[in-house]
């Protein structure tokens, strides 16, 4: 199973801008997430198409099973 860690963020028209790590080290750690994702707003790290980002707007672990098909 590929698990990857989803940060949703909010630019500055409001648009949602997810940023995607793969592979994170479980159990993920809701505190250190809390803080990494201030750091990420406070320090205009990344930018979308749309603008600056500018606020948090969740986080979630997302659970992929992935099966091969044999053709």
């Amino acid at each position: 199973m590929v698990q990857t860690l989803e940060l949703k963020f909010l630019n500055e028209n409001e648009k949602v801008v997810t940023l995607t790590v793969d592979n994170p080290t479980i159990p993920v750690d809701p505190a250190l997430i809390n803080q990494v994702m201030d750091k990420i707003v406070e320090n205009n790290v990344f930018t979308s198409t749309s603008g600056m980002i500018v606020a948090k707007q969740g986080a979630r672990l997302v659970n992929k099973e992935i099966v091969e098909i044999e053709l």
